[in-house]
């Protein structure tokens, strides 16, 4: 089993003063840390039989289409503001170190679909909560949440409404 962490450097004080920032780039560096990561982040999904994987932009992006094709299912962007050509649901959300907001295609989801947020770090969790209510203003069911990392000391997990939550590397504080 390969060791994630330790291909995941720490960086002080970006993007601002006071935050650590965890670059998980690295991790597509090499394929083979790749693959554990998708086959780490399989091995949690499969289990709950998702239809469809919503990756919030951008860094939802990363894995979230190569975990939806492993498991045989769609993918669904959450955007940005602006970044979609039709209409779209939205909802903003808090982050860490300011405010953003997400849209989701209409026609993305259908009612009924059962959906896995992915993202690729796990803070606050505004920018998950924000998916789980695109995937519920779609109608459709959020199943659970898989992410690369989670910052246990910023408690995001409360803010995801009891589902099922994974992340492959744990970090104790903020």
């Amino acid at each position: 089993m390969i060791d994630l962490r330790s291909h995941i450097p720490e960086i002080p004080d970006f993007p601002r003063p006071g935050i650590l920032f965890r670059d998980l780039l690295p991790l597509l560096a090499d394929p083979d840390v790749h693959a554990e990561v998708i086959s780490r982040l399989v091995a949690f999904a499969a289990p709950l039989r998702p239809d469809v994987i919503i990756g919030a932009e951008a860094r939802g992006f990363l894995f979230g289409p190569t975990l939806a094709r492993e498991l045989g299912c769609g993918f669904a962007p959450a955007r940005k503001p602006g970044k979609l050509p039709s209409s779209a649901w939205r909802e903003t959300y808090a982050l860490e170190y300011g405010e953003n907001v997400l849209e989701l295609a209409h026609g993305a989801l259908q009612p009924g679909m059962r959906v896995m947020i992915h993202d690729d770090l796990l803070a606050t969790g505004g920018t998950a909560a924000a998916s789980v209510a695109l995937a519920r203003q779609a109608d459709a069911e959020p199943i659970g949440a898989c992410f690369v990392a989670e910052l246990r000391g910023l408690d995001g997990r409360a803010r995801l409404d009891g589902l099922p939550v994974h992340a492959l590397v744990h970090y104790e504080g903020a």
